[in-house]
């Protein structure tokens, strides 16, 4: 039940180990059969310091580039239970085996991606804010990483000692895309090697939520599946402004990134140390603090709550109530049908009242649900029920603003310490567009719409190199690993100066790569603080 235990938990790392994968065993890489799982061919070799093809040459349409025929694409977390028994896959023997790409795939995608990798994507943010110093640590180096390749095979328990080891193998396998597990007890790659299977568990990882729009097709009228438009990105923006202010306000979590999944929903990554050793017991608990809206699409009321409300959802009413009256009764009119008006009526506490709401209704057909909102008040001050109960009626009114409006959370993303969830910055297969971090500050303008897709960005190098008189296609790597250009400046008092440009600093990608800068170097200062008070409290303890 929604808020039956404390914000103020603490933490404790603890691994469960006892669910199992639930990635399709035909899409994993076998630890008994890595060879034949990625046959070895020669067109298909991928040499991470062969040249790039210059940028322009990577003309492609997005829609050749994707496949959006898999509307499963967006199932984002997968459980990270440890396996043991074959072979290792993370051994230099599976290491070597090159990919091969499914014969649908055309080699200039490949190419296409291969370019964002070794150009554009931020290893170095993403090492920094996953190590949580600019030093290597175990916090990186006993991370796990998941690849999917381009033949749809699975590589699990993969780790690095520093971002530039993962970004070499990440373009030496080329992967569709990559997920972020949890830090072991020890190198996932040495998992065989532990003694005690027990002794190889997760300590920790980030508290993580998913926000997915399917998870509204019963409420939202203008797309449905796989399809999103600006106006039901709108239940995406409340859910992340409920939540964000909850985890914040009430938990008293500072570091949050919040990214967009690529197609129709949004990931937290809930960043503090406090959050990230939790076990799944406290997990659970936060996640399920959060969770309101219970039942599935044919189930009656979903909305149970007690009175007087909860501070957070009282808050939450504050927040959401100018959204209902503009994304839910304009842009989205969910009752403007009879039928649809008796799933509205089914919500009201008094039957007298509902019977005169429906004759003025059929009375009219099509009227708006704005209007037919407004009727429950003017006909229940109007009299139609004798036996009306005032307070019933709002607070049912308000289960409703709640039951549309309130986040809808795939809860079990949050409960484990073991789960995978896809990396901020890799591609989207089904879209091709890059999986963002989302600026908080200007939420309400973010359109995932016009978020970049690969090819936009590759030929937004391609337009910059030739306004600059500059050809495209060089090697290095974009936020320190992109290919640098050196351009001279001249500042207001007329000083010249050399300015290093890296190709991510001539897209849009740029202020997104910022974000994360940013994000990274704020926990990156908690964390020296946090070591400093520890290492304090220590030698205060030595003291006699």
């Amino acid at each position: 039940m929604p808020h039956s235990l404390p914000p103020e938990t603490s933490s404790s790392p603890m691994g469960d180990e006892s669910s199992e994968d639930n990635q399709d065993s035909s899409q994993l890489i076998s630890q008994d059969n890595d060879v034949a799982a990625v046959p070895r061919t020669d067109t298909d070799t991928i040499d991470a310091s062969s040249p790039l093809p210059a940028v322009k040459d990577l003309k492609v349409a997005d829609d050749d580039l994707f496949d959006d025929g898999n509307e499963n694409d967006d199932d984002e977390w997968l459980d990270s239970t440890p396996q043991d028994e074959g072979k290792d896959i993370g051994s230099e023997e599976a290491r070597s085996i090159p990919t091969a790409a499914p014969a649908a795939k055309t080699g200039i995608e490949q190419e296409a991606l291969r370019a964002y990798y070794q150009r554009l994507l931020p290893f170095r943010p993403l090492f920094q804010w996953l190590n949580h110093s600019p030093s290597p640590t175990t916090d990186f180096g006993h991370r796990e990483f998941a690849f999917t390749l381009q033949n749809d095979a699975y590589l699990r328990y993969q780790s690095f000692p520093t971002g530039d080891l993962l970004r070499k193998d990440v373009l030496r396998l080329n992967p569709s895309r990559f997920e972020i597990g949890p830090i072991y007890s020890t190198n996932p790659r040495d998992r065989k090697t532990v003694r005690k299977s027990s002794n190889f568990r997760p300590l920790a990882k980030e508290l993580v939520f998913d926000i997915d729009l399917t998870d509204y097709d019963e409420i939202r009228t203008c797309c449905a599946k796989t399809d999103i438009c600006n106006k039901c990105w709108a239940f995406v923006t409340m859910a992340i402004k409920v939540v964000d202010a909850a985890l914040r306000q009430d938990f008293g979590f500072r570091h949050i990134l919040w990214v967009y999944s690529g197609r129709r929903g949004a990931h937290a990554w809930v960043c503090d140390r406090r959050a990230r050793e939790m076990d799944d017991r406290r997990r659970k608990a936060v996640a399920g603090y959060l969770e309101l809206i219970r039942g599935g699409a044919r189930s009656g009321k979903k909305v149970h709550v007690k009175r007087p409300l909860h501070p957070h959802l009282s808050r939450s009413l504050d927040i959401l109530k100018d959204y209902f009256q503009t994304v839910i009764l304009v842009d989205q009119d969910p009752w403007v049908t009879s039928e649809q008006a008796d799933r509205l009526l089914q919500l009201l506490p008094d039957k007298a009242l509902n019977e005169a709401l429906r004759k003025k209704w059929d009375s009219c057909p099509g009227r708006s649900s704005a209007a037919k909102w407004a009727d429950i008040d003017a006909l229940a001050k109007a009299g139609a029920s004798r036996t009306l109960d005032a307070k019933a009626l709002l607070e049912a009114k308000q289960d409703v603003v709640l039951e549309y409006t309130y986040a809808r959370l795939d809860v079990e993303v949050s409960k484990k310490l073991n789960h995978l969830l896809k990396s901020p910055f890799v591609v989207h297969p089904g879209t091709g567009r890059v999986c963002v971090p989302i600026d908080l500050g200007g939420l309400d303008e973010f359109d995932p719409l016009s978020v970049p897709t690969v090819s936009e960005l590759l030929r937004e190098i391609d337009a910059w190199d030739r306004r600059n008189g500059k050809e495209g296609g060089g090697g290095g790597g974009g936020a320190g690993e992109g290919e640098d250009v050196v351009m001279m400046t001249v500042d207001g008092n007329g000083n010249g100066g050399a300015k290093r440009v890296q190709d991510y600093e001539k897209t849009s990608l740029k202020p997104y790569v910022e974000l994360l800068m940013h994000f990274a170097q704020g926990l990156i200062r908690e964390e020296k603080g946090s070591k400093r008070e520890r290492e304090g409290g220590a030698m205060d303890a030595m003291e006699f």
